[in-house]
Protein backbone atom coordinates (compact mmCIF):
# COMPACT_ATOMS: atom_id res chain seq x y z
CA UNK A 1 0.00 0.00 0.00
CA UNK A 2 1.37 3.85 -0.90
CA UNK A 3 1.86 5.57 1.89
CA UNK A 4 0.83 9.09 2.28
CA UNK A 5 3.23 11.85 2.76
CA UNK A 6 3.31 13.98 5.60
CA UNK A 7 4.47 17.89 5.15
CA UNK A 8 7.24 17.22 7.95
CA UNK A 9 8.91 15.02 5.75
CA UNK A 10 9.52 17.03 2.77
CA UNK A 11 12.60 17.93 2.61
CA UNK A 12 13.83 21.02 0.36
CA UNK A 13 16.87 20.78 -1.72
CA UNK A 14 18.66 24.04 -3.00
CA UNK A 15 19.28 24.10 -6.81
CA UNK A 16 22.73 22.77 -8.37
CA UNK A 17 23.99 26.26 -10.33
CA UNK A 18 26.11 24.91 -13.03
CA UNK A 19 29.38 26.79 -13.58
CA UNK A 20 29.48 30.08 -15.65
CA UNK A 21 32.70 29.10 -16.84
CA UNK A 22 31.89 26.28 -18.36
CA UNK A 23 28.79 27.51 -20.46
CA UNK A 24 30.53 30.29 -21.77
CA UNK A 25 33.70 28.15 -23.13
CA UNK A 26 31.08 26.02 -24.93
CA UNK A 27 28.79 29.00 -26.56
CA UNK A 28 32.16 30.17 -27.38
CA UNK A 29 33.59 26.65 -29.27
CA UNK A 30 29.68 26.11 -30.81
CA UNK A 31 29.90 30.33 -31.68
CA UNK A 32 29.31 30.63 -35.37
CA UNK A 33 27.63 33.23 -36.83
CA UNK A 34 24.23 33.13 -38.66
CA UNK A 35 25.69 34.46 -42.10
CA UNK A 36 28.14 31.32 -41.64
CA UNK A 37 25.33 29.30 -40.98
CA UNK A 38 23.03 30.50 -43.48
CA UNK A 39 25.93 30.17 -46.16
CA UNK A 40 26.96 26.52 -45.24
CA UNK A 41 22.89 25.37 -45.27
CA UNK A 42 22.48 27.17 -49.00
CA UNK A 43 25.83 25.09 -50.17
CA UNK A 44 24.00 21.78 -48.84
CA UNK A 45 21.39 22.16 -50.90
CA UNK A 46 23.03 23.20 -54.16
CA UNK A 47 24.96 19.90 -53.24
CA UNK A 48 22.21 17.72 -53.28
CA UNK A 49 20.99 20.17 -56.25
CA UNK A 50 23.84 19.01 -58.54
CA UNK A 51 23.95 15.23 -57.20
CA UNK A 52 20.46 15.11 -58.57
CA UNK A 53 21.36 16.90 -61.86
CA UNK A 54 24.21 14.73 -62.56
CA UNK A 55 22.55 11.35 -61.51
CA UNK A 56 19.70 12.17 -63.37
CA UNK A 57 22.03 12.80 -66.68
CA UNK A 58 23.18 9.78 -66.16
CA UNK A 59 20.64 7.87 -66.19
CA UNK A 60 19.11 9.34 -69.13
CA UNK A 61 22.35 9.01 -71.03
CA UNK A 62 22.31 5.53 -70.04
CA UNK A 63 25.21 5.35 -67.76
CA UNK A 64 25.29 2.45 -65.18
CA UNK A 65 22.81 4.27 -62.61
CA UNK A 66 19.88 2.45 -60.45
CA UNK A 67 16.40 4.20 -61.17
CA UNK A 68 16.21 4.34 -57.53
CA UNK A 69 18.84 5.70 -56.84
CA UNK A 70 18.34 8.63 -58.43
CA UNK A 71 14.42 9.16 -57.11
CA UNK A 72 16.54 8.91 -53.80
CA UNK A 73 18.56 11.87 -55.02
CA UNK A 74 15.73 13.81 -56.63
CA UNK A 75 13.65 13.59 -53.93
CA UNK A 76 16.33 14.72 -51.17
CA UNK A 77 17.46 17.56 -53.33
CA UNK A 78 13.44 18.45 -53.40
CA UNK A 79 12.82 18.18 -49.68
CA UNK A 80 16.02 19.89 -48.72
CA UNK A 81 14.70 22.53 -51.36
CA UNK A 82 11.48 22.89 -49.65
CA UNK A 83 12.67 22.91 -46.15
CA UNK A 84 14.43 25.80 -47.23
CA UNK A 85 11.72 27.76 -48.62
CA UNK A 86 9.53 27.10 -45.38
CA UNK A 87 12.62 28.47 -43.25
CA UNK A 88 13.08 31.35 -45.70
CA UNK A 89 9.11 32.06 -45.60
CA UNK A 90 9.44 31.81 -41.61
CA UNK A 91 11.79 34.12 -41.10
CA UNK A 92 9.41 36.63 -43.36
CA UNK A 93 6.85 36.22 -41.31
CA UNK A 94 9.01 36.84 -38.19
CA UNK A 95 10.36 40.34 -39.66
CA UNK A 96 6.87 41.12 -40.53
CA UNK A 97 5.60 40.53 -37.22
CA UNK A 98 8.31 42.33 -35.79
CA UNK A 99 7.69 45.49 -37.99
CA UNK A 100 3.96 45.75 -37.00
CA UNK A 101 5.06 45.69 -33.23
CA UNK A 102 4.06 49.29 -31.64
CA UNK A 103 7.03 51.06 -29.38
Amino acid sequence: MINRISPFQVTTTQPVQPKATNITNIQNKNKTSFAETLKQSINEINKAQLESDKMTEALASGKNVELHDVMIASQKSSITLLTAIEVRNKAIEAYQEMMRMQV
